[in-house]
C-alpha cells in the first residue's frame, strides 16, 4: 500500500482518498480515519519520513473482519 493513497475497508465502499481529504484522528481506539462516503473507520499508523515530516500509512487487514 502507497502512503499516498488511502482506500477505505468497507467492502461495499472501498473508495480512494488522498491524504489532503481525510482527516486522521484518535478516537481512543489508534489512529485512523472515517470514510467520507460512508463513514467506516481506517486504521493508520504515524511514521516519520526521512526529512522529518509525519507520513500515516493505512494498516492492512484492520480493522478485522
Amino acid at each position: 500500500m502507497s502512503s499516498s493513497t488511502f482506500v477505505c475497508r468497507n467492502q461495499s465502499c472501498g473508495t480512494p482518498w488522498e491524504p489532503n481529504e481525510v482527516v486522521i484522528r484518535n478516537e481512543g481506539q489508534g489512529l485512523l480515519f472515517r470514510c467520507p462516503l460512508c463513514g467506516a473507520r481506517n486504521y493508520v499508523e504515524r511514521f516519520e519520513a526521512e526529512d522529518g515530516s509525519v507520513v500515516y500509512e493505512q494498516i492492512e487487514g484492520r480493522p478485522f473482519l
